[in-house]
């Protein structure tokens, strides 16, 4: 198996946003904790599950102790290549997480190299507005995420306006801009 160091998967995930979470505006917020450095980046390379239950625990209980940090990104260079396997994780880390009274303070967000949105199928180039370069988590402060939205005309409009964006760019060009960061 080819190691990916920790600061390799970093790069490729920063550049990943850069130019396709925040270049194509898939999410009008992301910039602002960019530029502000805020955001925390954490590299797994463990398939221990337990462990990686803890780390996303880790990951809140660091977001609770340092207001610096905006929004934290778990990534998963090792594991859950797998895009059902990663749907479990999603759904042990949520459970998990509302268990340990994180409902409501903080909001899971899920992208994976192999993304499949219900109902669509795997060449739909709406798949691409969630598609990473490593299966990861971000956690986001609900907070934060009221307070972008309550001054953000027609938040409900951002998922039908990246679908339609990335549609008329087609899979050739979201695929060569996603894998252009690896």
């Amino acid at each position: 198996m080819l190691m990916i160091t920790s600061e390799k998967a970093i790069t490729q995930t920063q550049q990943w946003i850069q130019d396709v979470i925040i270049g194509c505006n898939f999410c009008p917020f992301a910039s602002k904790a960019v530029t502000q450095k805020k955001v925390y980046y954490h590299v797994e390379s463990g398939n221990d599950m337990m462990l990686i239950l803890e780390n996303v625990l880790s990951e809140c209980i660091r977001l609770d102790n340092d207001d610096s940090i905006e929004t934290s990104f778990i990534i998963y260079t090792h594991s859950f290549t797998d895009f059902n396997e990663y749907l479990q994780l999603i759904d042990l880390a949520e459970t998990l997480m509302k268990g340990q009274g994180y409902d409501g303070v903080y909001q899971l967000a899920s992208f994976h190299p192999a993304y499949l949105f219900a109902g669509s199928n795997e060449e739909d180039a709406a798949n691409y507005t969630n598609r990473s370069p490593y299966p990861m988590l971000h956690l986001l402060r609900e907070e934060s995420i009221e307070q972008a939205i309550a001054r953000y005309e027609n938040p409900d409009e951002i998922p039908n306006r990246n679908i339609a964006f990335a549609h008329a760019k087609g899979l050739a060009y979201m695929k060569m801009l996603r894998d252009s960061c690896l």
